[in-house]
């Protein structure tokens, strides 16, 4: 079993930054990737970024690259999303999810897939006012 537990979320105006984490807990050993995905009112769950546990490879969505930063602390199991240059168009529920090593043995085909993410957090609300 795995828990996931997101932190970080708020309102600020356009311009600023925030930075997200997601703290896991349980059953890690096997963690293989962690990912944020974001979902606003009456839109589809939408990738954002995600890191590869081990090698710390990172994938970024288009509409983010240039200003979120995926990173990870191997030590204490947490993933972090660092979100500069915040526009409106980013307010959304912010995800945390957690890709199992041996329950995706496909993974590297589709890493901005959220079917191939077990585990999720509660998310946490991220609003950026113009």
């Amino acid at each position: 079993q795995v828990q996931l537990v997101e932190s970080g979320g708020g309102l600020v105006q356009a311009g600023g930054s925030l930075r997200l984490s997601c703290a896991a807990s349980g059953r890690t050993f096997n963690l293989l990737a962690m990912g944020w995905f974001r979902q606003a009112p009456g839109k589809e769950r939408e990738f954002v970024a995600a890191i590869l546990w081990s090698a710390g490879y990172t994938y970024y969505a288009d509409s983010v690259k240039d200003r979120f930063t995926i990173s990870r602390d191997n030590a204490k199991n947490t993933a972090y999303l660092q979100m500069n240059s915040l526009k409106p168009e980013d307010t959304a529920v912010y995800y945390c999810a957690m890709a199992g090593r041996g329950d995706n043995p496909d993974y590297y085909t589709a890493p901005r897939s959220d079917r191939q993410y077990d585990y999720w957090g509660q998310g946490t609300q991220v609003t950026v006012s113009s």
